[in-house]
């Protein structure tokens, strides 16, 4: 192992107002009374077992997510992080972001989140669509586009992301690319705009639903596609559009195959060492078993076979061309060991190359889970 990659860390908060039927991460309703300092206390304990692992290395980025972690007091929020810095350097500056849903995105809570340290925003919208908030039971978590405008103005803040689906049952292009442009007007800084996937283990799995067909998306795609590249955000990843400088650093260190810290309830980890080893953790998932001291769930290294395909599950989402030598860097396995796929994949047109690197084509960006079937 020539390089460590670098080193995130991301915090798990489960609870939720409700369950979203569509929604496949490890969530659960909140109850009238959160213990906020019991699960807050075992976030930090979890974190100090796995702090061996990362061969002393410091924090780039933090990520808070869920659930909805907006939910917890600001004042919980800033003892956790107090905490973490007594026990693992962070960079100055880092990147934080927290997740927040429109019912629980206040002037004071942003205020306050923004007064203990946290600088990036992730706002889970979804569709302004009153008929299709009512299809993923949001119904009442909105608020208007001009209170979500005057918040961001009057506070100056200037690293905001929303999330926003299409392909959303009844989902019409008109009405897609109205949610769109509503987001666009907001002016934040970077855009998730991704299609609904319907996953196993959801409300939506076992439902009936009306999706508009495979002609609909791509078109909802191709024209959204248009009016994100005009407005001024360049696409980096299958899903994530932003401006100029405000590329997610927590996410693009996930797709560059770097390493993070996981705590919470059923937070992964991925933690290199210096013999080249990759540790993957995955912590328990009930708030029971957590907060009762079983935070692992399962640890176990990566075996050298599936490097390969963990690395381009990762890298190769990003829309830029992947520097060659980082796969015997951040891998026990070289360009030699993969060059016969490699060769499969240029050859059936989803990739290309240099003398020093790979680079999806638009097919392979188009067909990418085709691509990875290679590996």
């Amino acid at each position: 192992m020539k390089t460590l990659p670098p080193l995130s860390l991301y915090i798990h908060i489960p609870w939720c107002t409700q369950k979203c039927p569509f929604c496949d991460f490890n969530s659960c309703i909140k109850k009238k009374e959160i213990e906020e300092k019991k699960y807050i206390n075992h976030l930090i304990l979890d974190l100090k077992q796995d702090i061996h692992l990362t061969t002393n290395r410091t924090i780039n980025t933090i990520f808070i997510g869920g659930g909805t972690p907006s939910l917890f007091n600001y004042k919980s929020i800033n003892f956790l992080l107090q905490e973490i810095k007594k026990n693992v350097p962070i960079v100055p500056l880092a990147e934080i972001s927290i997740e927040m849903n429109p019912s629980t995105a206040t002037y004071q809570k942003f205020l306050n989140f923004q007064k203990i340290g946290i600088n990036r925003f992730s706002i889970g919208v979804q569709t302004f669509n009153k008929k299709l908030l009512n299809i993923l039971q949001r119904q009442d978590e909105q608020i208007s586009i001009k209170e979500m405008k005057n918040i961001i103005i009057s506070l100056k803040l200037n690293n905001i992301n929303y999330d926003i689906m299409y392909g959303l049952p009844y989902q019409s292009i008109d009405d897609a690319l109205s949610d769109l442009k509503k987001i666009i007007s907001l002016k934040p800084q970077h855009i998730s705009w991704y299609q609904l996937t319907i996953e196993p283990n959801t409300i939506f799995y076992v439902k009936k639903l009306n999706l508009p067909n495979t002609n609909t998306i791509w078109k909802m795609w191709k024209e959204g596609n248009k009016l994100l590249s005009k407005s001024g955000y360049k696409q980096y990843e299958i899903s994530s559009y932003a401006q100029k400088g405000y590329f997610c650093q927590h996410n693009l260190n996930y797709w560059n195959f770097g390493d993070y810290i996981g705590i919470g309830c059923g937070a992964h980890g991925k933690l290199t060492q210096k013999n080249g080893n990759i540790i993957r953790i995955i912590k328990n998932k009930t708030t029971f078993d957590y907060t009762h001291g079983k935070y692992r769930n399962k640890l176990y290294m990566v075996p050298k076979k599936h490097q390969p395909l963990e690395y381009f599950m990762n890298i190769l989402r990003i829309f830029k061309p992947t520097l060659k030598k980082k796969l015997a860097q951040y891998t026990c396995v070289t360009e030699h060991h993969i060059q016969p796929i490699i060769q499969k994949a240029i050859t059936q047109g989803y990739l290309k190359e240099t003398l020093y690197t790979w680079e999806t084509t638009e097919k392979g960006k188009n067909f990418l889970n085709d691509l990875l079937e290679l590996f």
